[in-house]
């Protein structure tokens, strides 16, 4: 019972990070609506922050689900948790930066969740399975979409690909934590639950290395910086201050 108990714990621990690192980067994303490049480009990104911040919605979902949560669980996890609440990757709580970040950034997160969908849609969690095989579709677009950009970017002007590279240079380091296995979880890989990092990150470099040598850009000579999904820059503090400026003024409002 005990160990039961610790697993679906750790499960919940799991969700959690997997909803945050969407909603952050949907927030992320955001921040461009209005200031992108081009008209279309404002679309797309402010389309695609939309479908993170759902798929950041279905993964809290079943959380409160799992959690037997009523049905404001979901804004209470987003509105009401400190920082060091948080479990989603540094590398999506840093500032937007200018094009040729979000862009690298965006394509970096969409072809793990790519590998990550392709994995989780033959979970032996039945509910896992299914939210995988409907966001699976969504980040196929995704993935197309920043890696045309960041090719485009790398393979253009002088400026553009120093830009690339420069946000490449910032970048690389916060990829590891993308693949750290927290405690406990290698229960759920053991389960089927959830794949092995280890084989997640070899599918991602397989997409994203060929890529970026294609675009002449060069890997920084620097180890990965962080692991614990518990650590975390200002840069989030200052993001959740806007986040939730609103709701601290008024908890209670009706939407």
């Amino acid at each position: 019972m005990i160990a039961t108990l610790n697993t679906t714990q750790i499960l919940n621990d799991w969700l959690l990070a997997t909803a945050d690192d969407q909603l952050i980067l949907a927030h992320r994303d955001s921040e461009w609506t209005g200031h992108a490049p081009i008209l279309e480009e404002d679309i797309a990104l402010a389309n695609i922050a939309q479908d993170e911040l759902g798929h950041a919605t279905l993964w809290y979902n079943l959380l409160m689900q799992l959690k037997s949560e009523n049905e404001d669980y979901p804004d209470r996890l987003v509105y009401q948790r400190e920082a060091n609440q948080w479990r989603n990757v540094q590398l999506v709580e840093l500032p937007k930066g200018d094009w040729a970040f979000t862009m690298l950034r965006q394509y970096f997160m969409d072809a793990y969740e790519h590998v990550l969908m392709s994995h989780l849609e033959k979970s032996q969690h039945q509910n896992i399975a299914d939210i995988a095989a409907k966001i699976h579709r969504e980040e196929l677009y995704h993935y197309k979409h920043s890696s045309a950009w960041v090719k485009r970017l790398a393979l253009g002007t002088d400026e553009s690909y120093q830009r690339m590279q420069a946000a490449l240079n910032q970048q690389w380091p916060y990829i590891g934590q993308l693949f750290a296995l927290a405690p406990g979880e290698a229960s759920l890989v053991e389960a089927g639950i959830i794949p092995d990092p280890a084989i997640l990150q070899n599918d991602w470099q397989k997409l994203v290395l060929p890529l970026l040598s294609t675009g002449q850009l060069d890997l920084p000579e620097v180890s990965n910086r962080f692991s614990s999904r518990a650590e975390h820059s200002l840069h989030l503090n200052q993001l959740l201050n806007d986040l939730q400026k609103v709701f601290r003024l008024d908890p209670e409002a009706d939407w």
